[in-house]
């Protein structure tokens, strides 16, 4: 078993230190297909069975680039106020790793497609960092090791490794930061922001459902510390592959809290990737991490330089969605709300639900209640993400539409949702097929009425007695008789009249 290294109190790492980061975050594109071949770009499936001889890197066959996956690479650089290349092409990195099958993978090396950015982040506080972008460049993503045996999942201690190459030649967008300095003790705070506007960032334009528990976007978070009278940057370590917002924030204090430990003590950092165990909220050493020249980059032979016309760059750039931190904003002062209940619009992942299901009709209060209240407790009943749901925005505005007009009661309304969630159909559809609607017939209601009067005479004398407050219990009995279908409103009124 791996012993716990020591760490040093992080009050006590800021006194003597100043931290260093660096980010790299690896998007997979949405694309229909992969980076260099045909085959379809999904998450999952039957292991091995979305490659072809392009993708499996067999011999005599010829990649050819996904122009949808320029596109979205430069519309990101573009949303990362980048400078898009003029003329940029592919190299190949070379490794000897049984995770990408032609031992080597195509990326971009010192001619990257974007460069010199920068994404102003808002922290907990209000105040702005801006964090300063070095380069966005195209790659294709590797395939999975799946390592059996053993106790941790990891290579080491493993019987044996299974291989499934349908993630090798994903389309994949590295965003890399320049050294973030001047963080000072919000530096984890700083990297859990910045990750999480770039994914909001990046859902925005559409171009990766960015699911951080599919690995679709990642973090490798750099660390390294400088004392208060350096002038040079420390030794960094990268934790590889960080995949939720929270670990990439416990991963940079981690890492400072060792970082210190070990120089204090004497020691000095190893350059080297390492792996943070979530359970523990700590890292471990993985392999040691090499420079740039261990890669031995050369130009690829097989595919042609990539110029994008300076008419094109500046079509994506008029076409680009307004940033979700203005759109944000925007909505607040539209629906009126308080910065906590945007807060929790969109902690619950809500926000672009709601304001779909607005534009389809609803009143802004209407669609926050169903999709943060009834419908968040369906998506967790079902372990469901809000979003997958087999609602749509508009079917929840018809619900909404329904209940406005009286045709259904609170109560009817969410027994249509059911409805359309068990895949019966669109909300009409499901009014009809189960009887639902509000029965606001006075003939029906009166005779209900009359009935529910009968059998409780004791609550009949006390309304005719001038006790309006007992009608509720016959307006209850009637809502039950009526499966809740009955305009209660309406019930009163006659039980007033006919015990007068």
């Amino acid at each position: 078993m791996t012993a716990v290294a020591e760490v040093m109190d992080y009050d006590e790492v800021l006194e003597r230190f100043d931290p260093v980061l660096g980010l790299e975050v690896h998007v997979e594109l949405n694309t229909n297909t992969k980076m260099f071949c045909g085959c379809a770009n999904v998450f999952g499936g039957e292991p091995n069975t979305h490659v072809c001889p392009v993708c499996l890197g067999m011999p005599g066959a010829l990649p050819a680039v996904n122009g949808k996956a320029v596109e979205s690479a430069m519309r990101i650089g573009l949303a990362l106020n980048c400078e898009i290349a003029e003329w940029c092409r592919f190299a190949r990195k070379n490794y000897f790793y049984p995770d990408m099958p032609k031992n080597f993978q195509t990326s971009q090396y010192d001619e990257p497609i974007a460069f010199n950015g920068y994404l102003d982040v808002e922290l907990d506080d209000g105040s702005i960092f801006r964090v300063d972008i070095e380069r966005a460049h195209m790659e294709e993503d590797t395939g999975k090791s799946l390592h059996v045996g053993g106790a941790t999942g990891r290579i080491h201690g493993a019987d044996y490794s299974l291989l499934d190459y349908n993630r090798a030649g994903v389309p994949l967008i590295e965003i890399v930061t320049k050294p973030l300095v001047g963080t000072g003790a919000r530096a984890p705070e700083v990297a859990r922001a910045y990750v999480a506007a770039l994914r909001d960032l990046l859902r925005g334009l559409d171009v990766s459902d960015v699911r951080m528990d599919q690995g679709s976007l990642r973090c490798d978070a750099n660390v390294s510390l400088m004392a208060k009278d350096a002038t040079e940057f420390g030794t960094r370590t990268e934790t590889k592959n960080v995949n939720s917002l929270r670990s990439v924030e416990r991963a940079v204090r981690y890492e400072m809290t060792r970082h210190a430990a070990v120089l204090v003590g004497g020691g000095k950092i190893k350059q080297e990737t390492r792996h943070f165990d979530e359970s523990t909220a700590t890292t471990r050493a993985g392999r040691t991490k090499e420079t740039a020249e261990d890669y031995r980059y050369f130009p690829e032979p097989d595919l042609v330089p990539i110029a994008p016309s300076r008419e094109w760059v500046a079509e994506l750039k008029a076409g680009l969605p307004q940033p979700p931190w203005v759109r944000r904003k925007r909505l607040q002062e539209e629906w009126g709300l308080s910065d906590a209940e945007l807060r929790d619009l969109v902690n619950a992942d809500a926000l672009d639900l709601v304001a779909a299901t607005v534009d389809a009709g609803a009143k802004s209060d209407d669609a926050r209640s169903w999709w943060v209240s009834y419908l968040s407790q369906q998506a967790k009943t079902l372990n469901k993400e809000l979003a997958e749901l087999p609602i749509t925005p508009a079917q929840v505005a018809r619900v909404s539409a329904l209940v406005a007009d009286g045709s259904l009661t609170n109560k009817l309304a969410r027994a249509v949702v059911d409805g359309v969630l068990a895949g019966e159909g669109e909300p009409d559809a499901v009014v009809e097929a189960r009887g639902l609607k509000v029965v606001s017939d006075d003939s029906a209601l009166t005779a209900a009425v009359d009935e529910a009067l009968a059998a409780q005479p004791d609550v009949a004398e006390k309304i005719r007695s001038g006790k309006v407050a007992a009608a509720g219990a016959i307006v209850g009995a009637v809502m039950k008789a009526t499966k809740g279908s009955a305009d209660a409103k309406r019930v009163r009124e006659l039980i007033i009249e006919r015990c007068s």
